[in-house]
C-alpha cells in the first residue's frame, strides 16, 4: 500500500511539470461584420415580389422532362419497327433463297 502511494506521488510529481510545458490556445479573433459584397443570411421572410415560384418552376421542368423522356421512347419504337421489318424482309429472303437450285 505504501508503495502504491509512493509510485502515485512520484508519477504526479513527474507529470505536473508537463502539464505547465503546454502552450497556451490562441484565442479566436472576433468574427469581422459582413460587408456588403459577403453572403448575409436573411433572417426575416422573403417578400413575394422577391421570392421565385418555386413549384411552378419545379412543374415545368418535371413535365418537360417527362415530354423528352416519352418523345425518346416514340422513337426508339419507330426505329425497333424498321429493324423488325428489315429482319423479316432478310428472312423472306433467306428462305426464298435456299430453295433455289
Amino acid at each position: 500500500m505504501k508503495r502504491l502511494a509512493i509510485a502515485t506521488l512520484m508519477s504526479l510529481l513527474l507529470l505536473a511539470p508537463l502539464g505547465a510545458l503546454q502552450q497556451p490556445t490562441p484565442q479566436q479573433p472576433p468574427p469581422k461584420p459582413a460587408a456588403q459584397d459577403e453572403f448575409v443570411p436573411v433572417n426575416e421572410p422573403v417578400s413575394p415580389q422577391d421570392a421565385m415560384p418555386a413549384p411552378q418552376l419545379v412543374a415545368i421542368a418535371y413535365g418537360f422532362i417527362w415530354i423528352v423522356f416519352f418523345g425518346y421512347l416514340a422513337s426508339v419504337k419507330m426505329r425497333l419497327s424498321k429493324v423488325e421489318q428489315e429482319i423479316d424482309v432478310v428472312s423472306r429472303r433467306a428462305a426464298g433463297g435456299s430453295k433455289r437450285p
